[in-house]
């Protein structure tokens, strides 16, 4: 399989690269990043053997060259995102939603998906969150727009189907020490670490591990739950459960 990944230096991002770098299905990876790969990130001795790395500074624009190679791929899991803490609607939904959308609607626009057979489709897995809904909510809504009008273009457009993942909490993965302090800010650790083993308590089915998510999103990217459109947390902790990933959050 070929996987094209956005977001790879994100806490989803980075440990979904990490499993596709280990995982002898996926023979090449391409990033669509804004810059390079950070010195911080460890990653797997592999992994310059099976990358290839894309700088594009807009993810709201794509060109026909690079719609041409987006098409080349099996499937793309945009990881993109950050959380909507101090940010405006107007900047969330560009983040959130104009950037996937333009590239579903730029590979519609092309026509390229359409020559896929019907069980090998285009397969974008995007990532959500538990919650998204039409509430007053801000990032809610945002994300319940993104998800509605993601599934709808791919459902219209021959050759390419949508895959929405609804993860619950996750934090940057203990095995990578390295991670945290580079990923998110002090503040947000230290309420991670005083939140995460509540809600692993009182409400376990909102938690992942970053390795659980990355290992259903990747069997999802590869088409191992091809009829299923929307995965909520739950069910992601179950396909990860089956592949042996059972470290918690």
């Amino acid at each position: 399989m070929r996987l094209l990944l956005t977001g790879a230096t994100g806490v989803a991002g980075l440990n979904i690269y990490r499993a596709a770098v280990a995982d002898p299905a996926v023979d090449r990876i391409t990033l669509l990043v804004r810059r390079e790969m950070p010195s911080w990130a460890v990653l797997p001795p592999n992994a310059a053997a099976k990358t290839e790395t894309i700088i594009h500074s807009d993810f709201t624009s794509y060109s026909l060259d690079l719609v041409t190679k987006i098409a080349e791929h099996d499937a793309c899991i945009w990881a993109q995102g950050k959380s909507a803490i101090g940010m405006n609607e107007t900047d969330y939904t560009r983040l959130t939603y104009e950037g996937p959308m333009a590239m579903v609607k730029a590979l519609q626009d092309a026509d390229l998906a359409s020559a896929r057979s019907a069980d090998q489709p285009f397969r974008f897995v995007w990532l959500s969150g538990t919650g998204a809904d039409t509430s007053k909510q801000m990032w809610a809504r945002v994300k319940k727009r993104t998800e509605d009008e993601l599934a709808a273009t791919c459902e219209a457009t021959p050759g390419m189907q949508a895959h929405i993942i609804r993860p619950g909490g996750f934090r940057p993965s203990s095995r990578y020490p390295e991670d945290s302090p580079n990923q998110r800010g002090r503040m947000e650790n230290v309420a991670l670490s005083v939140l995460a083993p509540v809600l692993r308590f009182v409400a376990p089915s909102l938690m992942i591990s970053a390795e659980q998510l990355s290992a259903a999103a990747l069997a999802i990217a590869k088409g191992l739950y091809p009829t299923e459109g929307l995965f909520n947390n739950t069910q992601l902790v179950d396909i990860a459960v089956k592949l042996g990933v059972t470290n918690k959050a």
